[in-house]
């Protein structure tokens, strides 16, 4: 069975396994191990800090086969952006451009570098083993950091982000950084990204060009990519939707992937998930009342959830699970019911 948990330092062999074989698709999951020892080690901070308002924590949560004891996924949520350093965005605007003379009146698309989303909560760092990229898993790693924010929302700010990986070629090539960044940074797209994921912001804000870029500068296949997600991250998209994310025209700076952004208490397994009294008895995976659910328990280091068959009506976990999740007969459980049509 599958059990997300949150990352500790016994991780560190399967965390780097997952970042090797992403291939450098993940700005927050770098080959580096350095980098990913401060993502465990930030997570476990966060745990133990006492939360009244949301800051600087970091949340990362893995994906356990509870039988092999290995790592098929890891997810991340940060509480909070661009409080400690610097969170770039582009903003696509239309600029007016107009003659009365001549009598033209041009609406021009630009990209406006800013800093709009600083204070907001991130989903992040959203990785599956592709041998294990089925519909249930991906609602698992991604929805179950969710039933996280239901349980602690202090810990998080009022609204919520997820960017989503821009376009690339099959040689991990951006269009849009080859017709913009790479004229300002002289690096390739790859060598940006590992940098920015390994907390080298500065440079950033050094050299990208701070006035509006204006959209018709760039070549056609820039454009054509502007705020498109990667055609893997499709389902990801569609998941955010689902939960009641939209993209508002805020573009990846590198890659020009889009960001997707809701209210984070409107957020559907946010706001939707149940909370009841654990019922422990005998599993009945035949029973046709039974139904795929997101189940965790109410915790926070010790927080799990997993994924599996319940009446959602009259929920009765089986002793495997109970002890899975850790908890006893009473105790409190959250449930949120996983669709057919979700699920495809």
């Amino acid at each position: 069975m599958l059990l997300l948990r949150p990352l500790n330092f016994n991780d560190i062999q399967g965390l780097e396994r997952l970042a090797v074989i992403s291939g450098g698709s993940m700005t927050t999951l770098p080959a580096n191990r350095d980098h990913l020892g401060e993502l465990i080690n930030g997570t476990q901070q966060s745990l133990r800090k006492d939360v009244e308002q949301a800051g600087d924590e970091s949340y990362h949560f893995v994906l356990e086969d509870t039988e092999s004891g290995s790592l098929i996924g890891v997810s991340g949520i940060d509480a909070t952006v661009g409080i400690s350093s610097p969170f770039y965005s582009y903003r696509t605007e239309k600029v007016v451009h107009a003659s009365n003379e001549l009598q033209i009146h041009n609406q021009i698309p630009a990209l406006h570098l800013c800093q709009d989303y600083t204070g907001v909560a991130r989903l992040c760092t959203l990785f599956i083993d592709k041998e294990h990229r089925t519909p249930v898993n991906l609602h698992l790693l991604s929805r179950a950091r969710l039933m996280f924010i239901a349980q602690h929302p202090e810990r998080f700010a009022s609204r919520l982000i997820a960017e989503l990986q821009g376009v690339v070629d099959e040689n991990n090539r951006s269009p849009f950084w080859e017709s913009l960044g790479r004229h300002f940074f002289e690096m390739d797209f790859t060598k940006a990204n590992y940098l920015t994921g390994i907390n080298s912001k500065g440079f950033i804000a050094d050299l990208m060009p701070h006035y509006p870029v204006y959209v018709p500068l760039l070549s056609q296949e820039a454009q054509d990519v502007l705020g498109k997600p990667r055609p893997d991250m499709q389902n990801v998209m569609r998941l955010l939707e689902n939960e009641g994310f939209s993209y508002r025209g805020y573009i990846d700076i590198f890659d020009a992937g889009p960001t997707m952004e809701a209210r984070t208490d409107f957020v559907r397994s946010i706001a939707q998930n149940r909370q009841v009294a654990a019922r422990i008895g005998e599993s009945a995976t035949d029973d046709s009342n039974l139904h795929q659910a997101l189940i965790s328990n109410t915790g926070l280091k010790n927080y799990r959830c997993l994924v599996s068959r319940i009446d959602p009506e009259q929920p009765e976990i089986s002793a495997e699970i109970a002890e899975l999740l850790q908890v006893s007969e009473g105790d409190p459980i959250r449930i949120m019911r996983l669709s057919d049509a979700e699920l495809g």
